[in-house]
């Protein structure tokens, strides 16, 4: 599992955040991955992954959400399996507070996007606007997230576990879980496909004429658009111009991905 593999990278995102490493005597154990029967085809693509004999099978039970729920259930005892996924930052037993991003080099998207996958949201809210988020327990993970997204997009979260449950909820809103869920979801990636499906529908949301976007009530010029495209970098940007860097990151986006048009060559 070389973890600078966009899809095994994925794979270890989505075991940290949905998995169960569970060992006994004699060096016996088992990785665990059970999920909603519909996401089957994503646990038959971890088992191609994987280079040692695994098993998928389904259930139906009872859960505090629904009389019936079908799940999938993917199980690999082997131990050479076990060992490498351990040491590359996957916990035994109860690890929702413990988890952190692995150890060396990763391909931190594809990562991140696993984690996602597994314990976060993307879609639209009640009132239709865009939103991509991440519950998790884990210190390391909810502030790993916080310092990805604001390299990514230049917006900035202060972490705070929520009173009711002791847990973060990092939350993206309007162009900016845009932006994230663009750079996320990739044409191609490993990924849920509902969860795919909903991070390419977010790009179709405009705002509104009359809804203000905040922080921004200074307008862009040509001017400065030529000044941002030849930096090319939101801090440099945000010195020269006066802005912040998350208007500049946002800008800067925005005309590359055709979203406001270039300036002109004058």
């Amino acid at each position: 599992m070389d973890l600078t593999v966009p899809e095994y990278a994925y794979m270890f995102g989505f075991l940290q955040a949905d998995g169960h490493l569970s060992q006994q005597s004699r060096q016996r154990g088992r990785l665990t991955v059970e999920i909603s029967a519909r996401d089957i085809d994503l646990l038959r693509k971890f088992q191609k992954l994987t280079p040692y004999n695994s098993s998928i099978t389904e259930r139906t039970r009872s859960t505090t959400f629904a009389e019936t729920h079908r799940s999938a259930i993917w199980s690999l005892c082997s131990l050479e399996a076990r060992v490498r996924l351990n040491e590359l930052g996957l916990p035994y037993g109860r690890k929702s507070k413990t988890i952190s991003p692995p150890h060396g080099e990763f391909s931190r998207r594809d990562y991140l996007r696993g984690v996602i996958d597994a314990d976060g949201s993307v879609g639209h809210t009640s009132k239709g606007f865009p939103f991509i988020s991440l519950t998790t327990a884990s210190t390391a993970i909810g502030a790993y997230l916080a310092d990805y997204a604001k390299e990514i997009t230049g917006a900035e979260r202060a972490i705070k576990r929520n009173a009711r449950d002791d847990i973060y909820n990092v939350l993206y809103t309007m162009e900016v879980a845009q932006h994230l869920a663009a750079h996320l979801y990739q044409p191609g990636c490993l990924a849920l496909e509902r969860k795919r499906m909903a991070a390419d529908s977010l790009a179709t949301w405009v705002r509104p004429a009359n809804m203000r976007a905040a922080h921004t009530r200074r307008r862009w010029t040509e001017h400065e658009d030529r000044i941002l495209l030849e930096l090319n970098r939101a801090k440099p940007a945000a010195e020269t111009l006066g802005r912040t860097v998350q208007s500049c990151n946002l800008r800067l986006w925005r005309l590359r991905t055709g979203q406001v048009p270039m300036p002109s060559d004058q």
